[in-house]
């Protein structure tokens, strides 16, 4: 079929119209009036995206409940034909989504009302253009880790994929028992956030990327995590993107819950970040030791990795009510004001700094000393010499 059908109204350049059959010359800018009573589909637009394109226009004022026919071709071709008839439209808004495309061709769609009660049909003022790209997506991710926290993982992967130029985002799924694939997410940030998950329970993760078009990598290796309550894998949120979870509290039991707002007015500390990175920002009457200590575990116990350093004293001097910078595998010492006078001692060691699909997050394990005025962090040996984070 060479354009609009009989019984359409079908311009191009407003030169020629085709109504009912019948050939009329036409000025261009000319307003022809269907004499059928059929409105034309108007502001017809589309677009490709994801292996597809969408088509989209809006109902006529004078629309009365026809039903639309989609025609296209390909650029090169000579005759449209029907793809489609469409009656899901709602809101004044009307799209079809057209998947039976080949990459590297440039497709032409216009949109007819159609009467089915009298065989009548109007179509659009004009027909649009679409190219469609070879679909070639970004890198898979790399690197990818589920960390095991309480009640919660933290799925972190490097930054390869945001190399490409037309990067996007991420998606960020779950494989479940019986096999199936539940897509959790997506994120423009390398590191996502499981909150609903169980402790006890083990649960796989893989990540890919999509660019600007909708195109979608292959999935990442496959990362496994099993939550579980402890003193390890604690987490904060930015006062600045979740201030009710930014805060945190040294407790005496584990059944209490150290996470609070970070403007709760007995908080321990609470996490803040700028330009220049994560901070720890000492909460009312607590100082922060000014020396962060390298540490490859919070304590090194009896089957401790030979090389395994660990933070085991307090340091007697040198603290301050003064922020200081979070870096991971660093650990830190806050003296917390006991009542009746005197310090109790807690520490924190960071495992990961980055951000999750909710803001920045910092996570760390820790460890609180009860008795007042007691130094020992864990069983009593030399604690390493002050190193700059980096160094």
């Amino acid at each position: 079929m060479a354009g609009p059908g009989a019984g359409s109204v079908f311009r191009r350049g407003g030169v020629v119209l085709l109504v009912l059959g019948v050939l009329v010359g036409c000025d261009a800018g000319d307003v022809l009036v269907p004499n059928s009573g059929v409105a034309p589909p108007r502001a017809l637009d589309a677009f490709y995206y994801a292996g597809a394109v969408t088509l989209t226009w809006e109902l006529h004022p004078q629309w009365d409940g026809e039903s639309f026919r989609v025609y296209g071709k390909r650029s090169s071709d000579a005759d449209f034909f029907l793809v489609a008839d469409v009656t899901n439209c709602s809101g004044g808004f009307c799209s079809y989504r057209d998947i039976n495309i080949s990459p590297g061709q440039t497709y032409e769609y216009y949109v007819a009302a159609f009467n089915s009660r009298t065989g009548e049909e109007v179509a659009s003022d004009f027909a649009v253009e679409v190219f469609v790209p070879q679909p070639v997506p970004p890198p898979v991710p790399g690197d990818v880790d589920a960390v095991a926290l309480d009640n919660a993982v933290y799925i972190v992967w490097n930054d390869r994929a945001r190399q490409a130029s037309d990067f996007e985002f991420y998606r960020i799924y779950m494989e479940g028992g019986d096999g199936s694939v539940i897509l959790l997410g997506e994120t423009d940030s390398e590191g996502f956030l499981d909150l609903l998950v169980e402790n006890g329970n083990t649960y796989g993760y893989f990540v890919t990327s999509v660019d600007d078009q909708g195109h979608e990598s292959e999935g990442s290796a496959l990362a496994e995590a099993t939550p579980r309550p402890d003193y390890h894998g604690e987490f904060l949120f930015a006062f600045e993107d979740v201030s009710e979870s930014s805060g945190f509290i040294f407790q005496e039991q584990e059944a209490l819950d150290p996470v609070v707002s970070g403007t709760d007015p007995n908080r321990h500390f609470r996490l803040e970040i700028d330009e220049d990175g994560w901070w720890l920002v000492p909460g009312p009457g607590v100082e922060v030791h000014q020396d962060a200590y390298f540490t490859t575990q919070l304590r090194c116990g009896p089957a401790a990795d030979a090389g395994c350093l660990d933070l085991r004293e307090a340091p007697g001097s040198n603290y301050a009510a003064q922020d200081i910078a979070l870096f991971p595998e660093y650990s830190y010492v806050l003296r917390v004001p006991a009542s009746g006078g005197g310090w109790r001692y807690g520490v924190i060691r960071v495992s990961h700094v980055g951000f999750a699909q909710d803001g920045a997050i910092a996570i760390f394990d820790w460890a609180y000393q009860l008795q007042i005025g007691n130094p020992a962090l864990s069983p009593r040996q030399e604690w390493p010499s002050p190193r700059s984070p980096g160094g």
